[in-house]
């Protein structure tokens, strides 16, 4: 592809991801995201069926130092809420079974969904990880971070969902 051509499109791009305020073209605040199915305990469910506690979803890849850095935080949100949230990873462009693996081999217990074909990414305009969202119990978006993130960051995003 021209340079040109990629070069309008990272600007469309970029222009789209200003005009959401998230810094993601397809994610608006006070919005569901696009729906995608996770395994929980009960089995495989869409994320708009499991609206009534927050949803924090981070988009990571084991070969992403930054996302890894961070993998700590979301088990320690999940030890911290128990029941009252509900983690889930969605692992990028990795083969099926790497990134389960890699959780397991760490001893991080945390759901992960595989996005083999890159649909979820591509639904949510993702360009690069991490990436993290936290959904109010609507299921609305209430807070989006582009990149790493800190413990306190995350923590305070959930605080302020789970106090609304």
């Amino acid at each position: 592809m021209p340079a040109e051509k990629v070069g309008v499109k990272l600007l469309a791009a970029l222009v789209l991801a200003a005009a959401s305020g998230t810094g993601l073209p397809a994610i608006h605040y006070g919005a569901p995201p696009p729906d995608f199915v996770v395994r929980t305990a009960q089995g495989s469910e869409r994320i708009s069926a499991l609206r009534g506690k927050p949803i924090v979803i981070n988009f990571w890849a084991s070969w992403c130092p930054p996302c890894t850095d961070e993998l700590p935080y979301f088990e320690r949100l999940a030890q911290t809420y128990g029941q009252k949230v509900l983690v889930v990873t969605v692992d990028w462009n990795e083969q099926p079974g790497v990134a389960a693996d890699y959780l397991r081999s760490r001893g991080i217990a945390l759901p992960v969904v595989t996005d083999e074909e890159s649909d979820i990414y591509k639904a949510y305009s993702l360009f690069e990880v991490p990436d993290t969202l936290v959904l109010d119990a609507q299921g609305n978006v209430s807070y989006v971070s582009v990149g790493e993130l800190s413990w306190h960051e995350l923590d305070d995003a959930v605080q302020r969902v789970l106090s609304e």
